[in-house]
């Protein structure tokens, strides 16, 4: 039920070109498929993702032993690993410092429960995203090194040179896992493990802080394991979940070790071992099998809740906690504070977009910024003003004289960069990140000044010539060959995400029926064909110009695009497509 994918590019009603594979990748393809004994389908996909002929096999099912690499390759990884095993041999007093983010609590709770399987425990300290802000402070340093012999730094520290040197003042040793994008000199520690420090040689940069930290676990119990006879140190690989949770929910690309992470983490997940985790899932009302979007759009969005509008060291707890009753409490307060977040998104979201459609949105950046906005969903709302605008976006909630802003980037356009070139510059009080994200504070009189600046390095880097991204398309199927049976062949590519996509399709002249607003302006209906019927869902649809182009469809034959995906439903399953773009019909 695959077509020739030679069909011709297609401009869609919402200006989106569609794409599809050459003939070179439809040859390789087959010969994938030839060769593996697969169906052309997957072959195809394989090769139009770039895996080769005698790749294939070790793709579909990784091995996680073959994929890690020597944890030792990370600048500093030696000293940091050593000195955690000093720790905890020597039982000393140890406190984790985390970001108020998915990726910072799932770090904090890697090392705790690590610590816990040695009858050890650690004190965790969440930073509040208002009073306090992101990454390491003076105060909260200089009190926890007063209390305790290590201080661990997880998914920040790489720039907090201050904070830091507070706390080795203090008498503290001070140990970072970290991510972000480091800057010439690196606060002065025993150690900064971070892929991303200039002098890193490991070509791990796409790992999240937790993919950091999970590392140096495993070079801690290597440098332990002469304390383990028999090989009894602490087993890693159940705390695989939360390395996968944390690696989607950070939009870290789902390739290379990420992707393995992310495949062992979800069938960890599958055996509901993490307390948290398993209250969470029910709470969230998961139903089905855990796969890559339920870590990005239902557990880690109420993880995050508590960071942005609650308690921010609540998403933390919960990943730590193994107490039943008590995981039930965290969770439901999360649940309900992501409903909370999800209301105040919205009224920040209509004021953002209006101010972005009041400026020229072909340049380098789109930004907004409204007194009161709260800081807590800047970042969400700059994440759907980059999708609706294909551009580099900032969001600032201002609060008085200074205001704290949130940026999410597109495929090609470092952003992280440009902001750490925009504190250098002193138009930010500072400011830090990596490629796809970024946040920062600055003064409320500087905005206009720093945003201009900041448009203009990224349009040196191409962002203004970004028009309506293309929508690559693997090929084109019938309604009725979107079956249960293909939908669960296609799960062996995955998992799919950011730098993964999953597979997407075209439609050819399909009829649309029962199309309708569902939700907070969602979209919903069914396209059918020659026989063949295929319900759809569109997210957000009505937040931008697919919603209207569907609607002014009906009855009309037309081409649709999207992705298949099994929906599972009281125990039915059945495929559902999620639409991602509309052409009008040949006969149309």
């Amino acid at each position: 039920m695959l077509a020739d994918s030679s069909d011709t590019d297609t401009r869609s009603l919402t200006g989106r070109r569609w794409t599809f594979p050459d003939p070179a990748v439809e040859r390789a393809g087959l010969a994938i498929a030839q060769r593996h004994s697969l169906p052309e389908i997957v072959g195809r996909i394989l090769a139009a993702r770039g895996v080769g002929l005698d790749e294939a096999a070790g793709y579909l099912s990784p091995s996680l032993r073959e994929s890690m690499p020597d944890p030792s390759i990370l600048a500093d990884m030696d000293v940091a690993a050593d000195r955690l095993a000093r720790a905890v041999r020597k039982g000393e007093r140890i406190a984790i410092f985390g970001d108020y983010d998915v990726d910072g609590g799932a770090s904090v709770a890697l090392i705790q429960r690590w610590l816990r399987a040695m009858g050890q425990s650690a004190t965790l300290y969440i930073p509040d995203r208002i009073d306090e802000g992101y990454g390491p402070n003076v105060e909260a340093m200089t009190e926890l090194a007063n209390a305790h012999d290590l201080i661990i730094c997880v998914d920040c520290g790489t720039l907090s040179h201050d904070p830091i040197a507070a706390a080795t003042v203090a008498g503290a040793d001070v140990i970072v896992a970290d991510h972000h994008l480091a800057g010439e000199t690196l606060p002065d520690c025993l150690a900064v493990v971070n892929p991303n420090r200039q002098d890193d040689e490991s070509d791990l940069g796409q790992l999240c802080a937790a993919g950091v930290v999970f590392l140096l676990l495993v070079a801690a119990n290597r440098a332990l394991r002469p304390d383990f006879p028999g090989g009894k140190e602490p087993a890693l690989l159940p705390l695989l979940d939360l390395v996968a949770l944390a690696t989607v929910a950070d939009v870290a690309p789902l390739t290379g070790l990420n992707r393995v992470f992310v495949r062992q983490g979800l069938t960890v997940m599958r055996q509901r071992l993490n307390t948290g985790l398993r209250a969470l899932a029910d709470v969230a009302r998961m139903d089905a099998a855990p796969t890559a979007f339920h870590l990005g759009f239902l557990l880690g969005p109420r993880v995050n809740a508590g960071g942005r509008i609650g308690k921010a060291d609540m998403g933390a707890r919960l990943l730590c906690c193994d107490d039943a009753e008590e995981a039930m409490g965290l969770a439901g307060m999360l649940d309900d504070w992501n409903a909370e977040r999800r209301a105040i998104e919205a009224e920040v979201l209509a004021a953002a977009t209006a101010q972005v459609e009041e400026r020229d949105t072909s340049g380098g950046l789109v930004w907004a910024a409204g007194e009161g906005w709260h800081p807590g969903v800047v970042g969400i709302v700059a994440s759907r003003l980059k999708e609706q605008f294909n551009r580099p976006a900032i969001v600032i909630g201002l609060d008085g004289a200074e205001g704290k802003g949130s940026g999410r980037s597109i495929s090609g356009v470092d952003l992280g960069r440009a902001v750490q070139a925009a504190v250098r510059e002193e138009l930010l009080i500072k400011g830090g990140g990596h490629r796809m994200a970024a946040g920062l504070t600055i003064r409320s009189d500087q905005v206009e000044e720093a945003m201009a600046a900041l448009d203009a390095a990224l349009r040196r880097q191409g962002a203004d010539r970004m028009g309506p991204k293309d929508l690559a398309l693997d090929g084109t199927l019938a309604p009725r060959g979107a079956t249960l049976d293909l939908c669960e062949t296609l799960e062996k590519v995955g998992p799919f995400g950011a730098g993964a996509p999953a597979p997407r399709f075209a439609f050819r002249g399909v009829q649309l029926a029962g199309t309708r607003e569902v939700g907070d302006g969602h979209l919903s209906g069914s396209i059918s064909s020659a026989g063949g019927r295929l319900d759809f869902i569109a997210f957000r649809a009505f937040q931008s110009e697919l919603g209207p182009a569907v609607m002014a469809q009906r009855g009309a034959p037309v081409d649709v695009a999207g992705r298949i995906q099994i929906d599972e439903w009281r125990g039915s399953r059945r495929v559902k497509l999620h639409l991602a773009d509309i052409s009008k019909g040949a006969s149309s």
